[in-house]
């Protein structure tokens, strides 16, 4: 599978307890949500914190996270009140083992006197342990098999979209799509507010942007999800447009090939915009063609269109769930290209190899949908 967590995935899950159902918890003033990992992971979040923050309009949300989430939420609007960055801790907020949360930890949240905790953070083997010691008056979350149980639980199963699975979780203590309350949003895409701070980040890193510009986001966390640059090279050049190309420092080489591999000129952007800049350059891009990677879920939650490149499996737990402005390209490749290890089941054991899983998406079926939403029309066929 190209992107499992041993830690959360555990095969088939286990029948929902009698504790599954219920409706809204009386008297809630402060809610806890874990959800400490990556940029893409938290944006699927967002329609299940807007879930939570409408049933709980009066409620303060505390968000259990990571330094990043702190930079980047801190005086945003949304649903999250506040965040309490976590220091490592295996399982929980980072993947690195013999990392256990300090007692202290533990003190000062219960200090904090939760009515609510709620775990969307995988199948709770390390997370529903960590949120039962919270002291919260009622614990919802999900669970896999051998995971410690929850006040209010679902099964955790592999192949689920995450933002339905993290809206069900809501569900379990009263949270409903749909709606606005008190400025949150209520849809089934993510939705990030572009600040003044943002924008202005934005003009002082690279000034005026020109208009009509197309994004193109090389990189991705995970090897077997990127596709070629050579490839996003030429469907950039085909827009027609300026073109930007954005990624991270340890996405250097990514941009720096995409850069030299176009025949138009781009502007690469790498690591000098924080992730408020880069929400405001998306703002202002007309377009990203990018991998099934954190920043895509970026451009599309500040409404910005999106061809992606995924990987068949990875589309039914984190693509788009829209089509209207976002288009993702599948590669149906289910076993290792190099050795023909099985791709499909995820508790399979994943084999050493690195190549792209995505080189069967083509160029022309990029450029087809990119051209389709910079100059197509809503509805047409």
């Amino acid at each position: 599978m190209i992107a499992p967590d041993p830690a959360v995935s555990a095969g088939p899950a286990t029948v929902a307890g009698s504790e599954a159902g219920g409706g809204l918890v009386a008297d809630v003033r402060r809610i806890a949500v874990l959800r400490a990992n990556a940029l893409g992971d938290y944006l699927m979040a967002v329609p299940a914190l807007d879930a939570l923050k409408r049933a709980y309009p009066g409620a303060h949300l505390t968000l259990l996270a990571t330094p990043w989430h702190a930079a980047f939420l801190t005086g945003r609007p949304g649903p999250v009140d506040d965040v309490v960055a976590l220091p490592p801790i295996t399982g929980v907020s980072t993947s690195e083992g013999g990392r256990s949360a300090p007692d202290v930890l533990y003190d000062e949240l219960r200090e904090r006197r939760f009515d609510l905790a709620v775990q969307i953070h995988g199948g709770g083997r390390y997370s529903n342990p960590f949120v039962r010691r919270l002291g919260a008056r009622v614990t919802a979350g999900l669970r896999a098999p051998g995971a410690e149980s929850l006040d209010r639980w679902l099964p955790y199963t592999h192949y689920h979209h995450d933002t339905l699975r993290f809206l069900q979780v809501a569900a379990l203590v009263g949270g409903v799509v749909g709606g606005v309350v008190g400025g949150v949003g209520g849809g089934l895409e993510p939705r990030v507010e572009v600040t003044g701070g943002d924008r202005a980040e934005l003009a002082r890193v690279l000034g005026r942007t020109p208009r009509g510009l197309v994004a193109v986001h090389p990189g991705a966390t995970d090897p077997r999800r990127r596709w070629p640059v050579e490839r996003f090279a030429e469907a950039a050049d085909r827009t027609g447009r300026p073109v930007v190309v954005t990624g991270t420092r340890a996405e250097e080489d990514l941009v720096t090939g995409v850069v030299a591999a176009m025949r138009r000129p781009a502007i690469p952007v790498v690591g000098t915009l924080g992730l408020g800049g880069l929400a405001a350059l998306y703002e202002r891009c007309d377009l990203l063609i990018a991998n099934d990677t954190g920043p895509r879920h970026l451009a599309a939650a500040v409404g910005t269109p999106t061809v992606a490149v995924y990987w068949c499996g990875n589309l039914i737990n984190a693509g788009p769930l829209s089509r209207a402005a976002h288009r993702p390209l599948i590669s149906w490749t289910t076993a290792c290209p190099a050795c023909g290890a099985d791709g499909v089941d995820p508790a399979a054991e994943r084999c050493p190899h690195v190549e792209s899983w995505v080189r069967d998406v083509t160029v022309d079926m990029v450029a087809e949908q990119a051209d389709d939403l910079l100059h197509g029309t809503p509805g047409e066929s």
